[in-house]
């Protein structure tokens, strides 16, 4: 899954994408590099980030989604506002990425079971001008397990199809660099919640740190190889997908984990594919979710 900001201060690349045709330019070059997904975000999640108006955020992200899909690429929104998951949903949208896993909007679990879109919840204990505050646990990884099945529990509850539904244990929301360490290591708690498990670490402020020199993190565009690594790795342990804002050196790494696990039984093929020929490391053994989005399911739209 390739970022796309089209927001003014995201924390890597805030600006840069703010015209709509150098945003799609840019998400092409990143499907050519092998993305399978542009996750489209208008509202910069970042600590500290103020919140826009739903007007705005449709504003951003809309025609960058529709000159996408008219590509034919399989396009994401990443929203915490059920209004603006309508709108890109209507307009091609194929996938809903929310940060706050349905808390920002009491509306968001109803609109999903009606839509039966595919859907990421993220563990989110609150909107960014807070989330640092709320970075207190006992035990992180079972903490989060928790409050993600309560997620889980709502959306099912509220009709929605659970093969559509895909959890990401929200790095860096709330979380300070030790509770990240701890949830990626704790991947096989994530995995046994039963749903396929994104992972969204790429270039955060946690690799900055870890990389730092003389009391300085390293600059977030120099964080790339260390997000590769953690690529590598969460493909080696069983993610759904990786969300990441430089493609070419996650897929290598996907390739290079897939050929790995599958090594021992002769089992690679040409280009880091799996006998068969299937993507290595998309969707190993619960893609529903992942056969929705890449086929652009819009029956109910």
């Amino acid at each position: 899954m390739s970022v796309l900001n089209v927001t003014p201060d995201s924390f890597s690349d805030g600006g840069l994408f703010v015209d709509v045709e150098v945003a799609v330019s840019h998400a092409l070059a990143q499907v050519a590099a092998g993305a399978d997904i542009i996750d489209v975000g208008g509202e910069s999640t970042r600590p500290g980030a103020q919140r826009i108006s739903a007007r705005e955020e449709r504003r951003r992200v809309l025609p960058v989604i529709e000159q996408l899909v008219a590509h034919d690429v399989v396009v994401s929104v990443d929203t915490m506002r059920a209004e603006v998951a309508d709108a890109a949903v209507a307009t091609g949208a194929a996938l809903v990425n929310d940060v706050s896993g349905g808390l920002a909007d009491p509306e968001m679990y109803a609109w999903v079971a009606g839509e039966q879109v595919p859907y990421v919840a993220m563990h989110w204990r609150g909107h960014s001008a807070d989330m640092d505050e709320l970075a207190r646990y006992d035990d992180v990884v079972a903490e989060v397990c928790a409050e993600l099945g309560d997620r889980l529990d709502g959306l099912i509850g509220a009709g929605v199809d659970p093969a559509r539904v895909v959890v990401d244990p929200g790095l860096g929301f709330a979380k300070t660099a030790a509770h990240n360490w701890a949830l990626l290591a704790g991947m096989p708690d994530l995995r046994a919640l039963g749903f396929p498990v994104l992972i969204g670490a790429s270039r955060k402020r946690f690799l900055g740190e870890l990389l730092g020199a003389q009391g300085q993190p390293r600059p977030v565009q120099e964080r790339d190889a260390a997000t590769d690594a953690i690529t590598a790795l969460a493909a080696a342990s069983g993610a759904w997908g990786v969300r990441v804002h430089d493609v070419r050196g996650s897929r290598d790494a996907v390739a290079v984990a897939g050929a790995w696990r599958d090594g021992a039984s002769g089992a690679v093929g040409p280009a880091g594919t799996a006998a068969g020929g299937s993507p290595v490391g998309v969707a190993a053994d619960h893609d529903g979710a992942a056969d929705h989005a890449r086929a652009g399911d819009r029956e109910q739209r």
